[in-house]
This record gives C-alpha cells, structure tokens and sequence, in this order.
C-alpha cells in the first residue's frame, strides 16, 4: 500500500499522519505497516479496556466500531459485553456499507467472538446492511492516525470516517449526545495546533490510550450531515453504493 495513496486532498494532515507513522515505528510501539493505514500499536487491549470504562458504554445497546486492526480490541469487548456491533466494510467496497454483528446470533451459529471481531470475520459472518436499515448508533468509534486532546483528529486521509458520521447524522441514526470516542497510541496525540478541523470534519469527545482517557471537551462544533461537495470523485468512482445513496437521500429531502 502506498504512502501516498490519498496524499494531497489536505497538505498540512498529510505532514501530521507521515510524522506520526514515522514516530510510532521509531518508538517501536507499531504493531505491523503503520503508512496509509490506521495504525495497530502496542496497548490496543488497554486501551479499549479505558475505553469501556466509559457510562455511555456501558449504556450502550448499539456500538458503531471501524474496521481497522487497532480497534479488534474494542469490537472484541463490546461483543463481550453484549453490544451489537455495526462495522462498515473496509474502504466501503462492497455493494453493502456495514454489518451488524449480534453476540447472540453468533453464540447460536457457534462462531467465536475472536474471529467475529476481526475484519475478514466480520465481513464473512456479519448480517449485511444498509444505512437505512441500521438503528440508532449509542456510541461510536473511529480510527485515528492524529488527534488533540481537544477532539481533533484525522485518519489515513480517505475520509471514510467523516463521511460515514455524516450520513448517520442526516439519516438521524446518531442522537446528538452520542459520544464520538477513539484508541491510540499516547503518541499519536500531537499538539492542538497540528490538526486543522474543516468545517466537515468531526471531533472526538473522548481519546482512549494506553496510559489514559481523555475528556476532550471538544470546542469543534459537529456536522450536521453529508458534505457532498467535500466528496472526491474518486470516492464515487470506488465506493459501490454511493452515488446511489446520495441520489436516495437528495431525492427523500426534496419530498419534504
């Protein structure tokens, strides 16, 4: 997988993401290839484990994870804790956008959370399903390459994130008191001024590490919904669903 695979939409992420996939291999704390991915690290378990110390977790029925190897702690536990789990398929190439995985079907099928949770068993044994047909999202989750600790953040520079968060919006499957969490390493959280927040981009309100969990109080306002005009083209051309999707949801909107 390239360096550069999606260099070039935002400069200034691009030079935070390099230096810290830089950091985390000299650090010796990268667990596999850190560029153009969302890094796996040394402590993901602890810091999923930080994570689920959180109340809104354990009131969570729904838990909306990425896909990404870091985060198989947390998919892991929140099967665990009898959470279903909605996973998007990776990079949204399939001609479905998620999966649920439901702890209770898969006990039934005899299929081991371990496998379940990883993002070739999710793919395999979750229930395929549409934005639409997903419910209300409780607590999410999102990978990270940078973020502050006052919520900003970025990821491998897909946008896969952000536009994923602005359809639940639109589709009102997140509430507005969802919480918007993470789990990185202590350092991938770079200075405030490092990442520049767009008015698309969504912040965190809470940083899972392997030392601690951050409240970030973020000052970022969220999005509202989808903007489309941020969407590359190359997006359209490589996500199956898509265009039909937005299609689907200008059109609802203009029956309003």
């Amino acid at each position: 997988m390239s360096d550069a695979r999606w260099a070039g939409r935002n400069t200034d992420k691009d030079q935070v993401r390099t230096r810290v996939w830089s950091t985390l291999i000299e650090q010796g704390v990268n667990v596999g290839p850190t560029n153009s991915r969302i890094p796996n690290f040394a402590g993901a378990d602890t810091a999923a484990l930080h994570l689920s110390q959180l109340d809104a977790w354990k009131a969570a029925r729904t838990v909306k994870c990425n896909p990404d190897p870091p985060q198989i702690p947390v998919r892991l536990r929140a099967l665990y804790d009898g959470k279903i789990v909605y996973a998007p398929v990776p990079e949204l190439l399939k001609p479905f956008p998620f999966v649920r995985l439901d702890p209770v079907a898969l006990e039934r099928q005899g299929i081991q959370f371990e496998l379940a949770a990883t993002s070739q068993g999710f793919v395999r044994y979750g229930e395929p399903v549409e934005f639409e047909d997903m419910e209300e999202l409780d607590f999410v989750v999102v990978g990270c390459v940078a973020v502050t600790k006052e919520g900003g953040r970025t990821g491998k520079g897909g946008g896969f994130a952000d536009l994923e968060l602005g359809i639940f919006r639109e589709l009102e499957k997140l509430k507005p008191d969802t919480v918007l969490t993470t789990t990185v390493h202590s350092c991938q959280v770079v200075p405030n001024d490092d990442v520049i927040m767009m008015a698309h981009d969504s912040a965190l309100d809470f940083i899972a590490t392997e030392h601690e969990l951050i409240d970030t109080q973020t000052p970022y306002p969220q999005p509202t919904g989808v903007a489309w005009e941020h969407v590359q083209s190359d997006q359209f051309r490589d996500i199956p669903f898509l265009k039909t999707l937005r299609d689907r949801m200008t059109s609802d909107k203009g029956k309003l």
